[in-house]
């Protein structure tokens, strides 16, 4: 079977001996191609913060800013739980920082922009401050546990002509950025079902931490899976939630979760699964059309898409093919350096405030927690 592989280039090239190279573009534009035209630009720097540290994506999300010192200057990181700031402290990539408070932070002359990685109850309230600072935001999943206050959130951002760009990573992944790119040039025909799977084995600690949320894993981690789907597919008609607290004696955390949103000629179904030993290797997503399937398996750290068409599209044959992607440099480099872009002037954020809250909505809703 002959392998594709994807690369963030402008043009489409020939196929050589053994690999056939394929155009995968997107709004979000991969971090190579962003670096490029920040080095030939040379713009300002721009001045951002982070606040908190307790999001379980904060460590990564400090360490992508701090990689391109040319695009971001970093300002400081807050934390307000002494204890918690101290021990980051001692910790990659937090030490050497400067620490301040949330206030001294948002008082910095020049500053643009804060990364929000509080601990979920925090996000939104602490996002609502920064916008109010004039600040656009980087804020991580999910947007709090209030449709309501996501809603205002956004109003406010909206109001203010302020960005909010959401902690979704797989917006940038290639797998998703190509599977995408299928879609919008019609090669799978029309679709009629999208499925995943996120789950992952949770010990007994992180158990009792994600039990604090009604929604649990479906809330907190297939967040990302969704946000997908309400991308490709749109508001869904209905979401049905199907939810397993399999060890009540233990917790009351929803370890075992599947969720049903339906539209007028598709269904999609997501599951996440916290008390499976192969979690992690098993992730995946596919899309299904009257023309063709796409499936990615896995989907991180460097994903593999499997690609069934019904007729020759472009450089692919009819049939099945393997699609290759080179591995991200980063996990979250791409969303930084887009952010970046973003924030310039350079372009809009290819998801607007109306999908972001039709997506919260749907998390809310797959966790049974409206």
């Amino acid at each position: 079977m002959r392998k594709s592989k994807i690369y963030p280039d402008k043009q489409m090239e020939k196929p050589n001996s053994s690999r056939r190279r394929f155009l995968a573009t997107t709004a979000g534009s991969l971090a190579a191609g962003n670096l490029l035209s920040a080095a030939d630009a040379k713009p300002p720097r721009i001045k951002i913060g982070q606040i908190g540290t307790k999001h379980a994506h904060a460590a990564g999300k400090l360490e992508a800013i701090r990689k391109f010192p040319e695009t971001f200057e970093f300002v400081g990181c807050v934390e307000p739980d002494a204890e918690r700031q101290k021990a980051m402290a001692q910790k990659e990539p937090y030490r050497g920082l400067p620490w301040m408070s949330e206030e001294e932070l948002l008082a910095t002359e020049g500053l643009q922009a804060a990364a929000i990685e509080t601990d979920i109850p925090g996000l939104v309230p602490t996002a609502m401050r920064a916008l109010k600072a004039g600040l656009h935001i980087h804020l991580d999943k999910p947007a709090g546990e209030s449709l309501d206050e996501c809603k205002a959130m956004h109003a406010l951002a909206t109001e203010r002509d302020l960005t909010i760009q959401m902690g979704y990573m797989l917006r940038y992944n290639p797998a998703f950025v190509f599977a995408h790119q299928l879609v919008r040039d019609g090669w799978l025909g029309e679709i009629t079902e999208v499925s995943g799977m996120m789950g992952k084995y949770m010990n007994d600690s992180g158990r009792l931490q994600l039990a604090q949320y009604d929604g649990g894993g479906m809330f907190e981690l297939a967040c990302h899976l969704i946000d997908q789907v309400v991308s490709l597919l749109g508001t869904p008609e209905k979401v049905t939630a199907h939810t397993r607290r399999t060890f009540p004696d233990k917790d009351t955390f929803a370890d075992n979760q599947m969720a049903v949103f339906d539209y007028p000629k598709a269904i999609a179904t997501i599951r996440c699964n916290h008390i499976d030993p192969m979690g992690g290797a098993r992730r995946q997503f596919s899309i299904t059309g009257t023309e063709g399937t796409f499936e990615i398996r896995p989907l991180e750290p460097q994903p593999r898409g499997r690609l069934g068409l019904a007729r020759p599209r472009g450089e692919f044959k009819k049939g099945y093919q393997d699609v290759d992607f080179d591995r991200p440099p980063g996990r979250y480099d791409a969303e930084f350096l887009d952010l970046a872009k973003v924030i310039r002037g350079e372009k809009k954020l290819a998801w607007d405030s109306a999908h972001d809250v039709a997506t919260h909505e749907a998390v809310l809703r797959a966790g049974e927690m409206m």
